[in-house]
């Protein structure tokens, strides 16, 4: 395997082309059987994808938002992907605990993008040929890398951006899939929860005189039509989720997947598996004083309870706070990541 070592743009459109003989490269010599080609076939095609994301990577830092001296490196950036109410907050606050850790907490540039990106009717894209993101991705994703690594570069210190940023996401995560690809030696952790829960604990924070009462949306609903208000959450659930998922499965670098009763269930281990899995370091002492800090036994009493933004943290309260019509309505809805992450209905 040929090491690729371009340092400018030539040099990267030579290594490309030099990449695409060795991809229709065949080995030749003596005859190999149908399991060994089938190996083989497994080795090369891995070896590509790692080739194609490290060609990518310099195509883009080439092209825009390369690392400055002293500013963040983009490797060291850890994304918490998912959605809203999946324990996003309590893990965020675990790692940035940690000594050369800090948290970017919801910079929702994953909205700013995804939005548009995501949710705007295909067809109303090929009828504008103005639509700016509605050009072909190469043109600005590296714009969205700009935006980023600068962004990062202004919020934080030279202290803080000479370790690790964990960057808490869940009400960007729709648009998960372009961060990732635009930041793709960046580490990514993709939360899920059982979407019953999920919604439960928006239904129960939108009610009047409850935490989230006068920032989410749709929260009027809460009270007046209920379910109605609940399928527009595992609306939002499917795609933010799905979103996050979408990112994680294309993502080649360094990721992990959580799902939150696991982590409410083995905190110390998930978070120790998360680390390892990652190549992050951290001193398995420190990790344990942090997990029995944030834990929720020593959360202060008037900090949790129903109408709080620490509720229950109790995997499967959904049986108690969902009507089984309002259960129908998530379980159809949600159905694609129920069936996937959760498919025993009796959760």
């Amino acid at each position: 395997m040929p090491v690729f070592r371009s340092s400018t743009m030539f040099e990267l459109a030579q290594d490309v082309k030099a990449f695409l003989k060795l991809e229709g490269g065949i080995t030749r010599g003596t005859p190999l059987g149908p399991e060994q080609q089938m190996e083989e076939q497994r080795r090369m095609i891995e070896s590509k994808d790692q080739e194609i994301a490290r060609l990518r990577v310099k195509l883009l830092a080439n092209g825009a938002g390369t690392q400055r001296e002293g500013g963040i490196n983009p490797e060291n950036i850890v994304w918490i992907f998912g959605t809203a109410r999946v324990g996003s907050t309590w893990l965020a606050a675990m790692m940035s605990d940690l000594e050369r850790y800090a948290m970017w907490r919801e910079p929702r540039v994953g909205a700013l993008f995804g939005h548009y990106y995501y949710q705007r009717p295909r067809d109303e894209d090929s009828k504008d040929k103005h639509f700016i993101l509605g050009l072909n991705k190469e043109v600005w994703l590296g714009s969205i890398r700009s935006f980023v690594l600068d962004a990062a570069n202004a919020t934080f210190s030279d202290e803080e951006r000479d370790g690790y940023l964990v960057v808490k996401e869940p009400n960007g995560s729709i648009g998960a899939p372009l961060l990732m690809e635009a930041l793709p030696e960046s580490r990514m952790i993709f939360v899920v929860r059982d979407p019953r829960d999920v919604v439960a604990s928006g239904l129960d924070a939108a009610k009047e005189g409850n935490w989230a009462a006068k920032v989410m949306n749709n929260a009027a609903l809460a009270d007046r039509e209920p379910d109605a208000f609940v399928e527009e959450r595992a609306t939002h659930y499917l795609k933010f989720a799905g979103n996050a998922r979408q990112a994680y499965e294309a993502h080649k670098g360094h990721k992990v997947l959580v799902k939150y009763e696991d982590l409410k269930a083995y905190t110390l281990g998930v978070m120790e598996h998360i680390y390892s899995t990652l190549r992050l370091p951290f001193d398995q002492e420190e990790l344990a004083r942090v997990v029995e800090r944030r834990s929720w036994e020593n959360l202060p009493e008037d900090k949790k309870g129903e109408g709080k933004f620490y509720r229950k943290a109790s995997p499967g309260g959904w049986r108690e706070d969902l009507t089984e019509q309002q259960v129908e309505i998530v379980e159809r809805i949600t159905a694609p990541l129920l069936n996937e992450f959760y498919p025993a209905r009796g959760g």
